[in-house]
């Protein structure tokens, strides 16, 4: 016999939880699927325990590197990794149940095991034992996410070839790595493994590192990489990577000329595959394009009728708090409540290695290829005096203007804590201000944010500290 419900979600991740707990919220009976935690990647392997780690990367890197500049002395150092891992681990796990206690606290049925689709508006859920629960809903949400992207032939074994699972897991530290792709995965372990010491190498294929983010962005953060003794070899594509008896051979090539880089280990973060098989969906009807993603319109419903996608699943924009919001939005329609049309472009995107990058919005190339006649504000955080302060001052921030109508098309910051300014940006963007009345709000000294009124100056034509 069926157990019936309003909506069904399948994934426990940022995306999932986030629409179950709204739809409980507008009064619809819920269920939540998954095959293995609440919280998803994001919150056990992912955003989480990641950040955990870069704040002990940060008092390591002062501790071995910045004694004479901040007055301090001591002998025989000694860092213990496995230390930072156990805090990443609790933080993780504090999170984890209170995802839990929301399931509770909102009355949402958690059922942990595989769903695959019977009919379109029923389920088969297999728990660890074998035991089948069928379900029944009006509406079922795919929140399935998504998994790190691995070339068959490069035989990831979890010790010496690791993606991001095993690598934000393990208690030891290579004493040498090769990390492929220079996205956020793998700048951000990068900037980690670099504070303790390890040798890291970078190979990225394109012609730069963080490639999506603007150029000038990219090349200040490979120079303060560099500063760092990390080595970049942009421009190079992976050719093969193989696990040796003391660790890997990773064989690259560029303009025709090949390089083996050895190393106690290689990082794989070369991008996602969404978790879109096994679920059923073909047999259902549901469309998914040639990359395996779920195709969604602006409601987040697929070409199924009761049956919806959200967060990484659908390729829009793969980032946790993107995931959440589509959540809330797919919810929100179900229960036929006002809600929003997301603009993908315009989300915040953040990076959290050292220094941090943080952006929205299109690049100044982008702008320049669109048509634009662009204005640019922008600023150091050398001058800034909590940056100073703070002894971090490497970075600026960058606003992008169109010169026309003053509109906000984008903002592309590196620098410290800049993750934490986005939300003025985003929110002038979303409620139609300008680069005038951004740098018009008075921002209170000294704070980094002075950074952005004063790139808001510079885009309007008259900054004040430079």
């Amino acid at each position: 016999m069926a157990e019936n419900f309003d909506l069904v979600v399948i994934g426990a991740g940022p995306a999932g939880y986030v629409a179950a707990i709204r739809a409980a919220q507008l009064k619809q009976k819920v269920a939540i699927v998954d095959k293995q935690w609440m919280g998803g990647v994001c919150l056990n392997v992912g955003c989480i325990p990641s950040k955990s780690l870069l704040k002990n990367a940060e008092v390591a890197h002062t501790l071995r590197e910045r004694g004479k500049e901040f007055g301090f002395t001591f002998e025989n150092l000694k860092l213990d990794y496995s230390v930072a891992v156990k805090r990443s681990r609790q933080n993780s796990d504090r999170l984890t149940k209170g995802v839990g206690f929301l399931m509770k606290k909102n009355n949402i049925a958690v059922f942990m095991g595989e769903a695959k689709f019977k009919t379109k508006d029923t389920l088969n859920v297999t728990d660890k034992d074998g035991k089948v629960t069928e379900l029944q809903a009006k509406n079922i949400i795919v929140a399935t996410g998504a998994s790190a992207m691995v070339p068959p032939v490069w035989k990831v074994d979890g010790e010496k070839v690791v993606t991001y699972w095993e690598a934000i897991l393990q208690t030891t530290l290579p004493k040498s790595v090769v990390v492929i792709g220079s996205g956020a995965i793998g700048v951000e372990f990068s900037t980690i493994w670099n504070a303790y010491g390890v040798d890291v190498t970078i190979v990225e294929m394109l012609p730069r590192i963080v490639p999506l983010e603007d150029e000038e962005v990219s090349k200040e953060l490979e120079k303060e990489f560099k500063k760092r003794k990390i080595n970049i070899m942009t421009g190079h594509k992976v050719e093969s990577v193989e696990a040796t008896a003391t660790g890997v051979k990773v064989k690259v090539s560029a303009e025709g000329k090949e390089t083996v880089l050895e190393a106690d280990q290689a990082l794989v973060a070369i991008g996602f595959r969404p978790n879109s098989k096994n679920l059923g969906l073909e047999e259902v009807g549901v469309k998914i394009n040639e990359r395996g993603f779920i195709e969604v319109n602006e409601k987040m419903q697929t070409n199924v009728d009761g049956i919806w996608a959200v967060g990484d699943v659908t390729g829009k924009l793969m980032l946790a708090h993107v995931g959440s919001t589509m959540g809330i939005v797919a919810a929100e329609h179900i229960g036929g409540h006002e809600t929003v049309t997301l603009d993908y472009e315009m989300m915040p995107r953040a990076t959290y290695s050292y220094p941090q990058v943080a952006s929205f919005g299109i690049t100044e190339a982008q702008a320049k290829e669109r048509g634009y006649e662009v204005k640019i504000g922008r600023f150091p955080f050398q001058p800034n005096g909590k940056a100073l302060g703070m002894g971090d001052y490497a970075g600026f921030v960058k606003i992008i203007t169109d010169a026309k109508y003053g509109e906000l098309l984008g903002a592309h910051m590196i620098g410290p804590e800049v993750t934490e300014l986005l939300p003025e940006l985003t929110l002038a963007r979303m409620m139609e201000l300008t680069a005038h009345e951004i740098a018009r709000n008075v921002h209170a000294h000294p704070t980094l944010s002075e950074a952005i009124m004063e790139a808001a100056h510079g885009a309007d034509g008259s900054p004040i500290h430079i």
